[in-house]
């Protein structure tokens, strides 16, 4: 879709969309919001592997598709796999001159259950084989998709269907898993962390991944007002709350040097983004402490 570009301040935006109207998305997903900015970020010369997760089901339910762009879906764990055959058959093929010589940029999209957990070891490899791909990692916390089900990146104390809380039980029982540092200890050009509240710093982070050489992974917290139990129109705000009290502050890892993208001399307190949840509305003020 033809776009044109404008001025935010001193951000240039388009207002092309790759992502058609007429998605399964949920009122109030941070995800579509997430991607379409993202997608934004990315223009039109890309390749898309798309795992099983809440993006690929909400956008492609066949026989129909809100994707404007070179999209495939992938089983939750070989999307990090595919992308880099992709990769790999793009270079061999413009080496051979079959096509012609282009900047065409591979970008994988997968959730928190398909990186963290059912994903890892395909994007432990491709990070080892040094693929020349950005790969996407849409946290909205749980296998949403499957019924909100918890998963490795699920923060301590959440309630999901099978970490629910009640009288014995917290929630959920285990730390949220580190993925930006996982990424990082392969040695990767770029990482870094993102959310749709800060929607520049969002697009910004995108750009600079895909143009870096070699391999990059941004991990986006897309809040999730189903899962996580909120008034739809809060969103934006949830998002802001948790980078405001410091529960998912926004960095970049660029060859190994570590720099925040928001420095706030003074975080707001926890319970301001906890209380806003309904899967953390079990936890006692002692518990939150």
């Amino acid at each position: 879709m033809e776009g044109k570009t404008i001025k935010f301040g001193k951000n240039l935006v388009t207002t092309r969309e790759s992502l058609a109207p007429g998605h399964n998305f949920c009122a109030g997903c941070g995800e579509a919001l997430a991607l379409r900015l993202a997608l934004k970020a990315l223009g039109e010369n890309v390749i898309i592997a798309n795992a099983t997760g809440c993006i690929e089901i909400c956008t492609s339910p066949l026989p129909y598709t809100s994707w404007r762009l070179p999209w495939m879906h992938t089983l939750f764990e070989n999307t990090a796999a595919e992308i880099s055959g992709v990769e790999a058959g793009l270079n061999i093929l413009m080496k051979k001159g079959k096509i012609p010589q282009r900047d065409i940029k591979c970008i994988a999209i997968a959730g928190d259950g398909g990186t963290s957990d059912i994903g890892i070891q395909a994007l432990s490899g491709a990070f080892e084989r040094r693929h020349n791909f950005l790969y996407l990692c849409f946290d909205n916390e749980a296998y949403m998709n499957t019924g909100i089900q918890r998963s490795s990146a699920t923060p301590y104390g959440a309630s999901t269907t099978t970490a629910p809380a009640g009288k014995f039980s917290i929630g959920q029982i285990t730390e949220k898993k580190n993925m930006v540092a996982i990424a990082v200890a392969h040695d990767i050009p770029y990482a870094a962390t993102a959310c749709h509240s800060y929607p520049f710093d969002l697009m910004n982070k995108v750009k600079k991944g895909a143009g870096i050489k070699g391999p990059a992974y941004i991990h986006i917290l897309s809040c999730c007002p189903t899962g996580w139990r909120y008034p739809s129109n809060l969103t934006i705000e949830v998002g802001r709350l948790a980078v405001e009290t410091g529960i998912f502050p926004l960095y970049e890892v660029d060859d190994g040097q570590y720099k925040l993208s928001i420095a706030r001399p003074k975080l707001k307190p926890v319970e301001e983004y906890l209380k806003l949840q309904g899967r953390f509305r079990h936890l006692s003020d002692e518990e939150i402490k």
